[in-house]
């Protein structure tokens, strides 16, 4: 029926032909096997970027709250102090302790550096007594003829020039 030629070189063509569509389909699937891949792993770090703001903000609100403890217990003991002092003490020690209480938590305590004068930077060197400031116009010119230009090609390493005999 048919010739042994014919069959191999249509079982040929049938093989390539398969393994062409089957490498073709191979990259369709395999494009959205790894595209479904990137998407899990997108919300797996997504998920765990949200968990850690939550973490932060939670970490910070508990600080906080933390923080406004300590400050209510540092009033209440201030508190305490000053009312077992007033009770304790002579009434002029307890006046003395009532305006350092209102003076400190009213904020008209003055700071260290509030008694430091402050001096503002200044832009242009110190000079001395007498000498031009830097910033004068003729700072570092003089006026001496008695000095002659040297020229580039006489300066060399170790030479000194020497005034011309006139």
């Amino acid at each position: 029926m048919y010739s042994l030629g014919t069959l191999v070189l249509t079982s040929l063509i049938s093989l390539l032909a398969g393994a062409g569509l089957g490498a073709f389909l191979l990259y369709l699937f395999r494009a959205q096997v790894y595209s479904r891949e990137l998407e899990q792993r997108l919300h797996v770090a997504e998920n765990s970027l949200k968990s850690y703001q939550r973490d932060v903000v939670e970490h910070f609100a508990q600080t906080s709250q933390l923080v406004n403890n300590l400050t209510q217990s540092y009033r209440d003991v201030h508190e305490h102090l000053a009312n077992s002092a007033l009770k304790l003490a002579t009434p002029a020690i307890s006046r003395q302790i009532l305006e350092s209480a209102n003076s400190t938590l009213l904020g008209n305590e003055k700071s260290y550096l509030d008694d430091q004068p402050i001096d503002p930077p200044k832009d242009w060197a110190p000079k001395a007594p007498g000498d031009k400031s830097t910033l004068s116009e003729d700072y570092g010119l003089h006026d001496d003829h008695d000095d002659e230009p040297v020229l580039l090609h006489d300066v060399h390493e170790g030479f000194t020039p020497e005034k011309p005999n006139n």
